[in-house]
Formats: C-alpha cells, structure tokens, sequence
C-alpha cells in the first residue's frame, strides 16, 4: 500500500487490492466447474424439449464444446480478470452468431467476468474503461441483433398487447441488458470498495496495536528511569550513611565503646532499610510487565509500602552521626497530599542528605517540612564547606537532575544553591491540592486527589 511518507496515512486512492490466494483460486476453479456442469446439462435439457433460444442451432456436440469453451476461462477470473473478460466478451458474441441453442449459461460467464474486473483488477483506469468498452461492444451487438430480425419476414407475429410488437420488443431488449451490465459493473464496484474498506480497517487496527505497544513499551520505560532513580537514592543514601556511621564506630571503638556500639546499630538498621526498599525495586524489574503474579521474593510482605512524609523523621535521624547533627521539624497545619508528591518529597530529602553526606563536608543539616497556603515545601540547608577531606568527591549532578525532574511531575519547582552565608540549600515547592479526598494510613491523602 503506498503511502504519502513514512510516518503518514496510506493513500487509499491509490490502493491496490492484494492477489488472490491460494484458497481463493482453488474456490475459482469449484465456481467454474459449478458453471460449465450447469453450462452442458441446460444444454443437454433445451436441446432435449426441442425449445431452443435460436431458431437454427448448430450440433449438440458443438454446443457443449462452445458452452465449456465460454466459462473455462472463469478457472482464473480472479489472477487475470481483464484477460478472462476478454476471451469471454469474444466468446459470448461467437456462440451468439452460432446460435446456440441456450443463453442463460454464456451471460452468467459475461455477468462474472465483468464483476470480476470491478472487485480484482488493481489498475483502476484499466477496470473502469475495459467495462465500459466492453458494455458499449455488447450494446452494438445488441443493436445490430435488433436490426437482423427487423428486416427478416415477419419477425414478431401477432400480439394481443397494447403496444408495437417492435417497440415492444426493442425496449425489452434495451431494459433487461441495462439493468444486466449496470448490475455487473455496481456490484464488482461495491465489491472493490467494500475490500478496501477491510483493507483500511485492519490498518488502522495495525496501527492501533502499534501505538498500544508504542504507549506500553514507554510506560515500562518510565517506570524503569523511576525504578532506577530509586535505585539511585537508596543505593546512595543508604550505602552513604553507612560508611560515614561505621567511621564514627571505627574512630571511637577504644574510647567510647557505647557511641561505637549505637553508631553500628544505625549501620544495621540502616542496612536492613536499604535490602527491603531494593528487594522491592528488584522485584518490579523482574516481574514480567502487566503480570499480576510477583515471584516469592516479591510478595506483599517482602517490602514495605513507599516511603512518605511520615518516614522523613527517621529519615533524617540516620544520617545523623558524631560529625553530623541533623534536625527535622514540622511548620503549619499538616493537609493531604498525594502518594506522588509524599514520595518524591522524601526522595528529594534523601538525595540532598546523601549530598551532604558524601560531599558537603558540612558539621550540622536541617531538614524543614513546610504546610504552607499555598503548597507543600521542603527545604534541606547545611553549613557545609564543598568536597574537602578524606573520600569526599565532586559529585556529577545527576542527583539534582533526578530531583529537578521529579518535582516537575507533580508541577513543582526545585531551587538548589549555595547560601549566602556558607553551605547549600535545596527547596522543593509543591502547589497545594485543590481537592482532597481524605488520608490514608501513611499519613497522605489517597490518590485521587487533584494537584
């Protein structure tokens, strides 16, 4: 099927319709069979009660070989419509100068044959004016058929009817070989637009299955750069936090063996944290995309629900450490807010805390959670000094890029930069929900509610 470029509609004008398959020519070759039995035995019939369609008609052996002659090319009507159109044109009017004695058969093959060209000929010019051509052929046949028996002695005898036996007989002609030819030609037409109908059909279900697939791999995509975002701020936080508590343990071991002993509790506990919320993200990339069934690692109770704003005070209290202080604290009236926006509220707080940890240097962080009129704002600042000290690297900036993209999901905004006295600052603004529907049990408001 052309089309008008790669990406546009096909250009149905121009279509071509398909050969015919197998299946069709062998059901071809039964439909020509069907017609030249019913061909010889209406032959075998007429010339049998004596009521021939003409008045002198040749042998029988000649007419069952013409009457087999005139539908044998109906075996490949449809591979070769104009062609088969053709020989039976030639053929119909042949039988007719001879006068065979029947001419039911030879018009159902001409009826065919012109249907055919209208439903399977893929040049549209060539189908349209081959019928034409051969209807105006036949019409001139008819006229000069007309025109013999008026100028044989006595061509109609006496009628008792209200008109001309001539007029008569003219109009019968002229009607009943309209109404034949036009039928032939509608019908074959019909036929070839009610294929390209089907043909533009399944394209268009084509190209839907096409876009569904489009829409679903990139859904699994996006789902995917979450996972891996995720993957990202757990790994780095958790793994951050962890180095920096067991350094504190390990420094303090001879002098402060309690402080030690609390600094590798935080360590293990913050290791347990890290192995759930990552069985959970490997479980989703494992399970087959839009399965309902998860794997026995990924079940309901292998990991806990996503973290939210509730989760932000043990958040925080982790990365505390002997060199580290950490605060968090609550400002305003506390209102709903949606899973979404919980969700990358506390990943926004954890990779600023991982910032801090691996590269700021910083001796104190606060983490302020604002419920403000017009929206939900987080705010992380420290007094950091820049990467300095042992194991302390610039980092690559993909952390804020990640958290820029996230909040702009929810349609918020993100400002990162030094302060202006020393340290940095990172500050998520949300817009306040317009409708809320009520809190769940994290502490958020359920999802349908409107941001």
């Amino acid at each position: 099927m052309a089309r008008a470029s790669e990406d546009s509609e096909p250009v149905w004008q121009q279509w071509r319709r398909p050969l015919p398959t197998p299946r069709q020519q062998r059901r071809d070759i039964w439909s020509a069979l069907a017609v030249l039995a019913g061909a010889e035995f209406t032959l075998l019939l007429v010339n049998s009660m004596g009521f021939l369609a003409f008045g002198q008609a040749p042998s029988l052996g000649e007419q069952l070989l013409l009457g087999a002659a005139v539908t044998a090319p109906l075996v490949v009507r449809r591979r070769y419509p104009l062609a088969v159109l053709a020989v039976v044109s030639v053929l119909f009017i042949f039988v007719q100068a001879r006068q065979l004695g029947d001419n039911l058969v030879p018009s159902i093959a001409l009826f065919l044959a012109i249907y055919t060209v209208g439903a399977w000929e893929r040049n549209r010019a060539a189908a349209r004016w081959s019928r034409v051509g051969v209807i105006v052929v036949m019409f001139c046949w008819l006229g000069l058929s007309i025109v013999k028996e008026l100028f044989a002695p006595e061509p109609f005898p006496t009628a008792p009817g209200p008109l001309d036996p001539v007029l008569a007989a003219v109009l019968y002609n002229i009607v009943f070989n309209l109404v034949f030819f036009l039928s032939a030609y509608f019908f074959g037409e019909v036929a070839w637009l009610s294929a390209r109908r089907q043909a533009e059909l399944e394209d268009q279900a084509q190209q839907l299955r096409l876009s569904q697939e489009e829409n679903t791999r990139g859904a699994i995509v996006a789902e995917r750069v979450r996972i891996a975002r995720d993957l990202h701020d757990v790994v780095a936080h958790h793994v951050s936090v962890m180095g920096i508590q067991a350094g504190a343990a390990r420094r303090v071991l001879d002098t402060d063996p309690e402080l030690a002993r609390t600094a590798l509790d935080t360590v293990e506990q913050t290791a347990r944290t890290a192995i759930d919320e990552l069985r959970g993200l490997l479980g989703v990339l494992r399970a087959d995309p839009g399965s309902e069934e998860r794997s026995e690692d990924t079940d309901d109770t292998s990991h806990a629900a996503s973290p939210g704003l509730t989760e932000l005070p043990d958040l925080v209290e982790h990365t505390r450490s002997a060199e580290l202080e950490a605060t968090f604290a609550i400002y305003g009236e506390p209102y709903p807010v949606s899973d979404g926006v919980a969700l990358t509220a506390y990943r926004v707080v954890q990779e600023a805390l991982t910032n801090v940890v691996k590269h700021a240097a910083a001796r104190s962080v606060e983490v302020r959670l604002r419920y403000l009129d017009v929206g939900l704002e987080v705010e992380i600042t420290d007094d950091g000094r820049g990467p300095s000290g042992p194991g302390r690297k610039q980092g690559t900036g993909l952390g804020l890029l990640g958290m820029r993209e996230r909040v702009a999901v929810h349609g918020g905004e993100l400002e990162t930069g030094p302060r202006r006295q020393e340290g940095y600052r990172v500050r998520a603004r949300f817009p306040r929900p317009q409708v809320s529907k009520g809190w769940t049990e994290n502490g958020v408001a359920e999802e349908d509610s409107s941001w």
